[in-house]
This record gives C-alpha cells, structure tokens and sequence, in this order.
C-alpha cells in the first residue's frame, strides 16, 4: 500500500470551502481571550506590573521599571493606559488585543514561506493552546513582544519578496519594539538576523535594501548595549539574576556537576513542548511533527521547489531552540516548560503545522483532506477540556473574580488597624485591590520587614525578596513578625498566587504555629495567627515563700 502526500488540487478545494471560515475562527480565538481576562483577578505578577506603572509621571514609571527583569516599554505603556481606567478588564484589553492579532500575523507570514494548509493549522494553534490563550489575557510583556517579533518576521518576508527598504524599516521598527519589551527577544533577533543574512546572500537583493538591513541590525545593538547599561548591569549588581536562577528557575538552568547534558536537553525539550500544550502527551505528539518538519524542509531543499529558502526556514525554526538551550547550559535564560520560553512557541507552531501538513497519509481523497484539521481540532479540545499543565500555574476557576471579592470582603470586616502579614507576592495584590493603591512599597528594600499603612489597616511585609513565604524560614520569619508588633495579638496572614505547591503541609504548618487557615480557592489563603503565649518558669516552693 502506497502511502503519498495529498493532492494538491485536494487540497486547494478543501482549502477553499473553508476560507470563508477564518474571521469566526479569529473572533472565536479573540472572545475566548476576552472571557478570560473578565473572569479573573490580577496574579501577584500583574498586580505588580500595574503597581509599578502606576506613578505620578513617566519618568518616575522609566525608573521604576529599571528595578525589574524587564525591558521598560510595558510599564510605560501601561503608565499611559491605566489613566484612562483601571480595572481588571480595561487593563488587560490591549493585550488581548495584540495576543489575538499576533496570531493573525502568524498566519500571515506562515503561508507566505509554506503553504495556505500550513498556514491554517498554524492559525488553529496559535489561536486556542492554553498556554497563548492564557498569557494574552494577562498584564505581561509576551502579548506585545509576540506580536512585534511576528511583525517583524511578516515584514522581513514582504521586504525579500518586493526588495522594499520601506518594509525592511517595518521590520527593524518591529525588531526595536520587541527588544524594548522582552530580554528574550534578544533571542529572536539572533535567529533572525542569521535567517536574513543567509536569505540575503540567496537572493542578492539591491544595494539600498541590504544596507538598510545592515543599518536596522546595528540600530538593534545600540538598543541592546543602552539596555544593559541602563538596566541589566544595575540587576546584577542587586544581585536579581542571580536569585530568580537560584529559586523558582533552577530546574530550567543546567546545574554543572548536577545535570546531565544530553538528558537536560531532552527532558526540557519534552517539557517545553507539554508547556506549549499542556498536555504531556500531545506535547511529544507536537515534538514529533516538529522534528518532522525540520526533516523534510531541509530534504525538499534540493528538488527545485518554487520557494528554494525550505533550509533557511528549517534553521530559523530549529536555531531559537539551540540559542536557548545554550543559554541554559551557560546559566543566562531558562530552557523548559515555562512562561519565560513562550518566545519559542513562535517557532514551534509553525514547524508543528509544517510537519502536519507534510505528514504523508494513506490513500488520499477529497474527504482526507479534512483528516488533519480534524485531528489537530481533537487534540486542541483535549487540551483545553484536560489541562495538565508543567510549571507554576493558577487554574481560571481558582483565580475568578469573585474569590478575591470574598477575600477581600473579610479584611475588610477585620477592625480598624488590624496588621496583616503577607510576602512580596501578596502585597502588590493588596496594593491593587485592598490599600486603594496608596501603599507605597520601596523598590529595593534594605529592611527583612517592612510595617506600610494600607486603608484602615497595616500590612507587614517581607518583600525582600522576590519570591513567596517559605515553609523552612517561615517560623523565623513569624517570630520576627511579632517583634515587629509587639502590641498585636493577632496577625492575619494573606497569600495569592502561586502558594508553595505542597498546600496540605503547609497548611499544617500554620495550624501548628497557632494559625486558622481559611482557604478562598487553592490560591487565595488568609489565616488568622495568635500571638503564642509565653508561660512562665514555676519557681520552688522555698523561692515563693521568701
């Protein structure tokens, strides 16, 4: 039995009783984005974005952002945004925005260097993986660095299809754009300038276009050295880089003398992809397709095909994996299954709808043209319907809206002046949703604990560090607390977010430091703490009686 790709002349008739179907599909994609960012409250992380963003002028927003892990243009874009409202919905409605036309972009620039089938799965991908679906409905730099990365790519395809300078200096705009939003981009710029030359070297354009691609490029190490002398140099100094790689990133940083190189790069290969999808399985399935892909690009390189490019679109498909693990290896960026290498889904997506559509299948027929799409739509419900997500992750159903409401609800029937004791994570959140954003947290706090006004209340806190309570220095940690206060008698605790993963043992940790857990959803916790009651040594009986 032959096995044979499908027909051509299928395909263009499948192709073109669906083509009606792409603005409902992009619509279904955008309102799926839209219900999630109406449903649920701020994460600690976007809590801060906001709070950070949220100051008297922009340059004082320019140096606020300065203190994060991040390029500045989100916090000043979001500087400007948030005067014109700021709740929830209205703050996140730009990013579902660019999440959704990213994906729009993407099918753009898909079918121009593959095919209309490829470009279509490639649109089904992009539009409802979990992982994409959720991040463009948050506060966070990947919605816009997505899409100036895509733009940028679209772009650079039209300037070496027309020899255009006009769509090279889109393309650069889009590429200074991206750099200013993510470090990761750096990445990108790195695939793509070594995509470009390579296309450049092929096709031999004008004079004037290569040497405004050359100035673009240098224009782009200008951004790149301001940056880090502007804002990375500063981090290490505070010595940021160095805890997020020594905390909640370790396990996505080769660990020299722990790791084993070709077993790192395969296991984090495997869990970037069950990221991508949220599924472990279909994430192999979804490796599979893009190996295959690369496979058959650089075989098809040689056979007179009409877009001779096929090995230069194989390497900058496959290079942003290798750059990353490269960088993991070198312990500068994490490679494995989180939000930090969302960048590479740019990639993987396409080489994924790539392989799909090259995948060979048994006897072709006009009905078997609709076997892919149908198969690629049953995976993406399994996805979404059966997450199984790696990687810190707030389920939607346990971060609506109405749970904070609840929680917020109870502080506020605690008296006036109650203290409450949370981490760095959770007061950004009561910043936003309880202080009536009028806590004024320092940047770089030199103090293990800091006593802030908030409303009617005080909030303690322990922001210096970036990450959440710990059950090993918590008891340390509470025990300075009431130094701190010595005049309480009772601290009510407040947690949101990603609360340490074993929940049950940490719970049992506060019962047995006096504590009354109250959960409000697995990622909202407040509990009410008493101060413990000091006994006295008995004396003798002789001592009492002189």
């Amino acid at each position: 039995m032959a096995i044979t790709a499908t027909l051509p002349d299928q395909e263009t008739q499948s192709l073109a009783s669906t083509n009606w179907f792409i603005l409902p599909l992009v619509l279904a994609g955008f309102l799926l984005r839209l219900r999630l960012s109406w449903l649920t409250f701020l994460n600690p992380d976007e809590a801060l974005h906001y709070f950070l963003s949220h100051q008297p002028s922009l340059r004082l927003a320019y140096e606020a952002s300065l203190t994060t892990a991040h390029p500045p243009l989100m916090i000043l874009f979001l500087h400007l945004w948030s005067r014109l409202g700021s709740s929830e919905f209205f703050l996140r409605l730009p990013f579902v925005l660019a999440g959704t036309l990213f994906c729009w972009v993407m099918f753009l620039w898909v079918e121009k260097v593959a095919s209309k089938k490829a470009a279509w799965l490639a649109l089904a991908l992009f539009l409802f993986m979990p992982s994409l679906v959720s991040l463009s409905a948050e506060l966070r730099q990947y919605s816009f660095l997505l899409l100036f990365c895509a733009c940028s790519l679209d772009s650079l395809e039209q300037a070496l299809a027309e020899k255009s300078v006009e769509w090279i200096g889109l393309s650069t705009g889009a590429l200074y754009l991206a750099l200013l939003t993510h470090y990761s981009a750096l990445i990108f710029a790195a695939a793509a300038a070594i995509y470009a030359l390579s296309r450049v070297l092929r096709a031999k354009p004008p004079i004037r276009v290569t040497a405004a691609w050359i100035a673009g490029q240098t224009g782009a190490l200008f951004i790149c050295v301001f940056l880090f002398r502007s804002q990375v140099s500063r981090l290490r100094q505070m010595g940021i880089s160095s805890e997020i790689a020594a905390t909640w990133l370790r396990g996505s940083i080769f660990q020299h003398g722990e790791d084993y190189l070709p077993a790192f790069a395969w296991t984090k290969t495997l869990r970037l992809f069950r990221y991508f999808f949220s599924q472990g399985t279909i994430g192999v399935v979804g490796l599979g397709l893009f190996v295959l892909a690369i496979v058959m690009l650089l075989r098809s390189a040689h056979r007179g095909d009409p877009k001779p490019w096929r090995r230069e679109l194989a390497i900058l498909l496959a290079l942003p994996f290798l750059i990353t693990l490269a960088l993991a290896i070198a312990g500068i960026y994490p490679y494995g299954g989180t939000r930090h290498d969302v960048l590479l889904a740019l990639f993987a997506f396409p080489g994924i709808a790539i392989g799909l559509d090259l995948l060979p299948i048994i006897r072709p027929t006009a009905a078997a043209g609709f076997l892919k799409p149908v198969l690629l739509g049953a995976a993406m419900l399994i996805c979404n319907l059966f997450p199984s997500p790696s990687g810190p992750y707030i389920r939607p159903g346990n971060q609506r809206r109405e749970l904070m409401r609840q929680a917020m609800d109870y502080l506020r029937s605690l008296p006036p002046d109650s203290v409450l004791f949370t981490d760095a994570q959770g007061s950004v959140v009561l910043n936003y949703y309880l202080c009536d954003e009028g806590m004024a947290l320092p940047f770089a706090p030199e103090q293990p604990l800091l006593k802030l006004r908030c409303g009617n209340y005080y909030v303690l806190t322990s922001a210096a560090t970036q990450a959440g309570f710990d059950r090993d220095s918590f008891p340390a940690l509470l025990a300075n607390a009431w130094q701190g206060v010595p005049k309480e008698t009772t601290l009510y605790l407040f947690q949101s977010g990603w609360i340490d993963d074993k929940k049950e043992d940490w719970l049992n940790e506060l019962r047995g430091l006096g504590g009354s857990p109250r959960n409000f959803g697995p990622n909202l916790l407040l509990c009410a703490i008493q101060r413990p009651k000091i006994t006295m040594p008995m004396l003798p009986s002789s001592a009492r009686s002189r």
